[in-house]
């Protein structure tokens, strides 16, 4: 069930999306900009359901046949664009799902809805198919693009659309969400909010994974050993991430959170504001080791690591290198609290 009112953090875009309904000025196209599991596409299949709605106000009964329609997913006036690839979507996809359909009226509703996912995936061949569309959309059409990348596409097709950005939601909100519909103990709501970085999607996929606290505790075992690895056991252990079911890169934030909690403590000394509380130990242990210069250059060091992997830099190298400046920074020995 999807109501705008259950739609969290983002007042400004609910608010937008039910004005443009209720004053009935909606717009022929959307681009739905935020990160992987924001709820870029909560936001659009409600704005849908909402927009065919039989009650013609500005949030969706959910009662009504179109609604049941749209929640079944087999609305025929809302088409969610699909594509083989995993990693592009064809010039061919968007002609016969968007171009080849569109000049046909709505079957049932008000207005014939296109959402495409992952629209940043588009070839340049499938943005210019789009951009046509675009330029001269029938009265009734509404093409919602969801995108994580606003540079990914066309400046043209980017001046087509109404641009809604998902802003990051606080960490007490996320906090107070996961508590109340997830059902977990604030300590490890704190700590899934803390790596969702205002990602509600995030947050709810890392409290409800089985994998994700098996990989914490794997990370910070590793922290707290690396001073005394060696080289033969960091490869092993760069090995044993891959059977994880979680992204590289929520491996490097844990990194960097934990020694966030460690610089935090060294300035500080205060507790309660570490992520990681029931570390006190070894994060005290860690401060008591490690300079301002050698904390600065470690968590500089696992942003490179970031983008590092995402230009598709050799994992288990990026990795294996990273633990070496862990291991190097603490051997210095340095302090000066």
């Amino acid at each position: 069930m999807a109501f705008f009112r259950d739609i969290v953090g983002q007042d400004a875009i609910k608010e937008h999306l039910q004005r443009a309904i209720s004053t009935d000025k909606i717009s022929h196209a959307y681009m739905i900009l935020g990160e992987k599991e924001s709820g870029k596409q909560m936001i659009a299949e409600t704005f849908a359901m909402a927009m065919q709605c039989e009650t013609k106000v500005d949030e969706p009964c959910q009662v009504c046949r179109s609604c049941k329609q749209a929640l079944n997913h087999n609305h025929p006036d809302i088409r969610i664009v699909t594509h083989e690839k995993p990693n592009s979507i064809g010039v061919d996809e968007i002609r016969a799902q968007v171009n080849g359909d569109i000049g046909i009226k709505p079957y049932q509703g008000p207005k014939k809805i296109y959402i495409i996912p992952d629209a940043e995936k588009m070839t340049p061949q499938a943005q210019n198919a789009i951009l046509k569309t675009l330029e001269e959309p029938p009265q009734y059409a509404v093409i919602l693009l969801l995108t994580t990348s606003m540079e990914a596409l066309l400046p043209t097709i980017q001046s087509r659309c109404v641009t809604l950005t998902i802003k990051p939601i606080p960490d007490a909100i996320l906090q107070s969400y996961l508590m109340t519909n997830v059902h977990i103990p604030d300590y490890k709501a704190k700590v899934c909010s803390a790596f969702a970085r205002g990602n509600l999607g995030k947050a709810m996929l890392l409290a409800t994974s089985e994998s994700f606290d098996e990989l914490k505790n794997e990370v910070l075992h590793i922290i707290k050993h690396v001073k005394d690895m060696e080289v033969n056991q960091m490869v092993q252990a760069v090995k044993k991430i891959k059977e994880y079911k979680l992204d590289v890169s929520d491996y490097l934030d844990i990194c960097m959170v934990w020694y966030r909690d460690v610089l935090l403590f060294k300035a500080a000394r205060d507790v309660n504001q570490l992520i990681f509380k029931e570390e006190i130990q070894a994060i005290s242990d860690d401060a008591d080791h490690r300079s301002y210069e050698g904390l600065e250059k470690i968590m500089k060091s696992i942003d490179r690591a970031n983008n590092r992997l995402k230009a598709n830099v050799n994992q288990e190298l990026t990795l294996e290198l990273l633990f070496m400046v862990f291991k190097e920074e603490y051997r210095k020995r340095e302090v000066d609290r």
